[in-house]
């Protein structure tokens, strides 16, 4: 019965096998390079109102905003797979939720990225690259003009 089904979808399964290969070994390439280009006082700043305005509206910004909120869900789709499958779960996820646009987002972010093990492997990959730790306020602080995210 087993070797049937195998036998069955066995394309499929190469298909499916090798794109995960593919996604895994490319998140191990670019999650850390989208960790290294993350600002250092990114999660201390106040938060800053990059919204939609009728004057600043155009087609071009509107296809940014959707392919960039595309890569977003394909990094949080990720990430949550890589909680189970091997992979930097919490790290992807992160960068996807930063992709993302959604109220409560940053409190969401910090909320993640004060947590000692993710903090801690983002500030590895940073001084792997010779760029200093991210600045991170302690967990329960809330920034200027945040309101608090409690999960």
């Amino acid at each position: 019965m087993i070797p049937e089904f195998f036998r069955l979808h066995e394309t499929a399964l190469w298909v499916s096998g090798t794109l995960s290969i593919l996604a895994f070994v490319g998140t191990l390439i670019v999650i850390p390079i989208l960790v290294i280009h993350i600002p250092v006082d990114h999660f201390n700043r106040g938060r800053q109102n990059r919204g939609f305005s009728r004057r600043n509206y155009s087609l071009i910004r509107l296809l940014g905003l959707v392919i960039k909120n595309l890569f977003g869900i394909i990094f949080v789709l990720a990430g949550v797979a890589m909680l189970v499958l091997p992979g930097q779960g919490f790290i992807t996820l992160l960068i996807g939720i930063m992709l993302l646009d959604f109220p409560g987002k940053f409190a969401l972010e910090r909320r993640i990225v004060q947590q000692p093990t993710v903090l801690r492997t983002i500030n590895w990959m940073r001084a792997k690259a010779h760029k200093p730790a991210l600045q991170v306020p302690k967990p329960g602080r809330i920034a200027e003009g945040h309101t608090a995210f409690i999960l």
